[in-house]
């Protein structure tokens, strides 16, 4: 029935959720040890990005009145090969994703509770675990708990943004050996571009939407210009509270520093808590979408058929554990600011793909805008890459190296045989 589909409040709030669910609690120190006291300005850049690709999704998705994102517009536009492609790299992105989320919500947790580093992992991974088997049960529709989650961990986001702008002092932006200027916003934009992913989740439940021709640009317009001021307040704000230097020491915890120097102990609680709630909710969220798209593109014969199998609740449970899984994989063995640097990567390149096609398929200043987004999308992918190269960071470039074969090299030949629907 319609009226038990998502309004314009929980559209809103699950893209919010998308994006802040993991953001800037894992990226913020990631992001000023790049940029330092231009970190604020990777933000917007970054922002700018994901808002022309979220007018591209919007307007596609209207186009095909279906969901899928990526996947579905190449299929539909006859590109079953490079949407098969583009479909692995983006899995590879979420699984990415998912792994930060998992090592953020261990390493929050860990430090609050005053446990070793290894046991904050090892809590990320059960948490990951937990939330698989919650989503083979099947369990519905959480809309209305993401709406309470979302406004309650930007309530403790903007005391945060609030209490250290209003203590206004531009010196403790600045790291101690920090030599770099502007520029360095570009590349740390390109690094952290994470931060933003999740708005795209949406396509994929547009038959969930009520009114989506309407709600769905809406709710991803006004959600990614939500998410740029909250980034950029938290960004200046937290900040100031501890200094750049503490941001970057304390990186995987950097909000939590900022609480406890706004508020004490309680401070260090509360974000601690949103912080886990926020990462468990957008695993919770990434995984059930994941699941399914991994499902669907199995349906059209981009995937080995068994991906397609369900469960008695109608989930696809295969897809999910073996996706659980890889993202368990990736958080034993990766560093953080690695993690995010890759799955910043999969969704430029994957948002720089989805930006080319709406430049073809749309006329006018949409046209401009889509393609302003897939040259910014595309340009801060080179951009990583290059400094990959110059830091001579082997293992990033030789996992970049991997997906691009897998997806679209070693991905036919696996599938030869495969009857495409």
């Amino acid at each position: 029935m319609d009226s038990e589909k998502m309004g314009l409040n929980a559209t809103w709030a699950m893209a919010v959720g998308g994006m802040i669910g993991g953001g800037i609690f894992s990226v913020l120190g990631v992001v000023v040890s790049i940029a330092g006291p231009w970190a604020w300005l990777s933000f917007i850049i970054a922002g700018a990005i994901a808002f022309c690709t979220g007018l591209s999704y919007v307007g596609l998705a209207r186009r095909y009145e279906e969901g899928g994102g990526a996947f579905t517009f190449l299929r539909e536009m006859d590109r079953p090969n490079l949407a098969g492609g583009v479909s692995w790299l983006l899995l590879g992105g979420y699984v990415l994703t998912m792994s930060v989320y998992a090592a953020t919500f261990g390493h929050y947790i860990g430090d609050v509770a005053g446990f070793p580093g290894w046991i904050g992992r090892s809590l990320g991974g059960l948490v990951l675990l937990a939330l698989m088997i919650v989503n083979l049960r099947g369990v519905g529709d959480a809309s209305g708990l993401e709406v309470f989650i979302v406004w309650a961990k930007l309530a403790v986001l903007l005391a945060l943004a609030v209490v250290g702008l209003w203590r206004w002092d531009t010196g403790p932006l600045v790291p101690t050996d920090f030599d770099g200027g502007p520029g360095t916003s570009l590349l740390a934009a390109a690094s952290v571009f994470m931060a933003y992913e999740g708005f795209q989740l949406l396509t994929y439940d547009y038959d969930d939407i009520r009114n989506p021709e309407r709600t769905l640009s809406r709710a991803v317009i006004m959600s990614i210009l939500s998410v740029i001021a909250i980034y950029v307040a938290v960004a200046l704000g937290a900040t100031m509270l501890t200094g750049a230097d503490t941001m970057i020491a304390k990186q995987e915890i950097a909000l939590a520093e900022a609480g406890r120097a706004a508020f004490g102990l309680p401070g260090l609680i509360a974000v601690s808590v949103a912080a886990a709630f926020s990462t468990a909710s957008a695993i919770n969220a990434t995984l059930f979408a994941t699941g399914r798209l991994a499902a669907q593109v199995a349906h059209d014969g981009e995937l080995p058929g068994w991906f397609e199998s369900r469960n008695a609740a109608g989930v696809p449970d295969r897809a999910v554990i073996l996706l659980a899984l890889a993202t368990l994989t990736l958080l034993a063995i990766g560093s953080l600011r690695e993690l995010v640097e890759s799955a910043s990567l999969a969704f430029l390149s994957t948002f720089a793909c989805v930006n080319a096609i709406a430049t073809i398929e749309f006329e006018g200043r949409h046209r401009y805008l889509s393609a302003l987004g897939a040259l910014g999308a595309g340009a801060a992918a080179i951009a990583l890459t290059v400094q990959w190269i110059r830091e001579d960071n082997l293992p990033a470039l030789l996992s970049l190296a991997a997906l691009i074969l897998l997806s679209f090299a070693v991905r036919p030949i696996l599938l030869r045989g495969t009857t495409k629907r």
